[in-house]
């Protein structure tokens, strides 16, 4: 495992040096020595700039260490160049980072540049994405968009069944702001039958009957 991160870590360095190394072979050793050094110089170049630290990034972010996850993510200088569905998934996660500094503006920044990245090779992040921007736009008190935003998002179907139980209930919340009880009482109900595991959203859905219990329609 410490073999693969220094290998991702220092990828550049790794096939400069394997291209000087073929070089030297082609030169002073032999052809299919330098070849070997070439092809392998080749595709570490091509992990650089297609995949480039996101499996650290993505490990440091599993692993609660986010300071760790942003020093990987600066490594990465061309994000352009990433892979699609590895290119979507970095601006998601420079989304989750600006929003765990409270900077909203560079997280929809962030979060509309992964909805641009449209790739469906591993899934449709779609759904994902519009409830990120949906949170994003209500951490920035624009509840109007918000609601709009989340309404496409389950539309466009939520793979996770917490993030999508997550969306119901601000939905209905939202709903109960502009007193309409009936709507919010049935996107109530759909996150209720997500049945929903996570203490935060279980948690949640047991403040909201409480309060739906004393809400007539």
């Amino acid at each position: 495992m410490k073999v693969l991160r220094l290998y991702i870590l220092y990828r550049l360095p790794i096939s400069i040096a394997l291209i000087v190394l073929g070089v030297l072979s082609h030169l002073f050793y032999d052809v299919i020595t330098a070849w070997i050094c070439y092809i392998l110089a080749f595709f570490s170049l091509l992990l650089y700039f297609m995949v480039g630290t996101m499996r650290l990034v993505q490990e440091a972010v599993t692993e609660g260490n986010v300071e760790e996850a942003a020093v990987y993510m600066k490594q990465i200088r061309f994000p352009r160049l990433l892979f699609k569905p590895v290119r979507a998934g970095y601006y998601m996660l420079q989304s989750n980072l600006a929003m765990v500094s409270d900077d909203f503006e560079t997280a929809e920044k962030n979060i509309r540049k992964s909805l641009d990245t449209k790739s469906t090779i591993i899934g449709d992040m779609k759904g994902e994405n519009l409830l990120q921007l949906g949170f994003i736009q209500l951490r920035k008190g624009d509840h109007k968009q918000a609601r709009l935003t989340l309404i496409e998002a389950v539309k466009s179907k939520i793979s996770d069944k917490e993030s999508l139980a997550a969306a119901y209930l601000q939905l209905c919340s939202l709903e109960l702001q502009r007193t309409q009880n009936k709507v919010a009482k049935e996107y109530f109900r759909k996150a209720k039958a997500l049945k929903p595991k996570s203490e935060e959203i279980v948690k949640q859905i047991k403040t909201m009957d409480k309060q739906l219990a004393r809400i007539p329609g």
